[in-house]
């Protein structure tokens, strides 16, 4: 196949094109490295079948010779950039995926939206399956994000009904693995990084507030199997085990070997209470779940995060 992945030089972006790539595939990465970073992708670089493309989504988008596969992963995805990146968000979110949709319309190609479990906001049903509408305010700090993901799927299941495209929508859980940003800004790299530079892990609330944690791989394959299968409905993609962000914390501290304390900070806005994938749509029609543990996840995390910051620190 030959593929178009936006966002391809972000966290996940590049783990997608490593696993394509892999696959003997041909893949086009698009990114206008706001927040996705050259080092992600350069090991590619001189690969004759990858091609980056530094270019901004929302514009109208050209790419030369056919297209399989449209995978949009384009957008910045990280609490700390909801304040500082909130038009840009929601630009993405909106023309960015007008745009992509429209040259996969174009070339005759199947869509994949990567879409995120920030849709079901604040839940009020738990855990979150994939015909639950959410409980979401659209007008918080948060709402830049979460709408844009909930506007992203509306835009693409119109263009399926109305001009009959081949589409494809993953609703991404926690997932967390190496290439993260070290200022990311959620849980896990801020814990790791916290630890490993022997500062207090900075817990919001009580730390009762649970999440599900997927590791990369894991989340890449389930991409794979949803693009490659026949449904058209949201799937839920993510780790069924739910954990409080205190023991996540109380884990890496005691996996980094660290002396640091856990500290209470206040609860931001709108922060949910609980989050956690029902996958029985995922397990059913796409023969997929978690297959690493979050022991061994955390563990290569670790390994890649402390071998970064003892770059950035030297």
């Amino acid at each position: 196949m030959r593929l178009l992945i936006t966002g391809g030089a972000g966290f996940i972006g590049s783990h997608l094109c490593d696993h394509f790539l892999g696959q003997g595939h041909e893949v086009v990465c698009m990114d206008n490295l706001l927040t996705g970073r050259c080092e992600n992708i350069a090991h590619h670089f001189g690969n004759t079948r990858f091609h980056f493309v530094h270019y901004d989504v929302t514009d109208y988008i050209h790419v030369d010779g056919a297209l399989d596969a449209v995978l949009h992963f384009a957008s910045p995805a990280s609490p700390v950039d909801f304040e500082r990146l909130a038009i840009r968000i929601l630009k993405v979110g909106a023309l960015g995926t007008h745009k992509a949709l429209g040259v996969a319309r174009a070339k005759g190609a199947r869509f994949l939206l990567a879409s995120t479990s920030e849709c079901y906001g604040d839940p009020l049903v738990h855990p979150q399956h994939e015909e639950y509408w959410g409980n979401v305010n659209p007008i918080g700090v948060r709402g830049v994000y979460d709408e844009a993901k909930r506007f992203a799927e509306a835009m693409t299941m119109a263009y399926h009904r109305t001009h009959g495209v081949d589409t494809r929508i993953a609703r991404i859980f926690n997932t967390y693995g190496e290439r993260m940003r070290l200022d990311d800004g959620r849980a896990i790299p801020n814990f790791i990084t916290q630890a490993v530079s022997g500062r207090d892990l900075t817990v919001f609330g009580d730390g009762r507030q649970t999440r599900s944690i997927c590791y990369v791989s894991d989340l890449v394959s389930g991409i794979d199997r949803l693009l490659q299968s026949s449904v058209t409905q949201p799937v839920n993609l993510g780790n069924p085990t739910e954990m409080s962000m205190y023991e996540l914390a109380r884990r890496i501290v005691e996996m980094t070997g660290s002396q640091s304390r856990i500290a209470s900070r206040p609860l931001p806005e709108d922060d949910p209470r609980v989050r956690l994938p029902d996958i029985t749509r995922a397990r059913t029609l796409l023969g997929w779940e978690p297959q690493v543990a979050p022991e061994e996840g955390l563990r290569r995390t670790i390994a890649w995060f402390s071998a970064q910051l003892g770059t950035a620190n030297a």
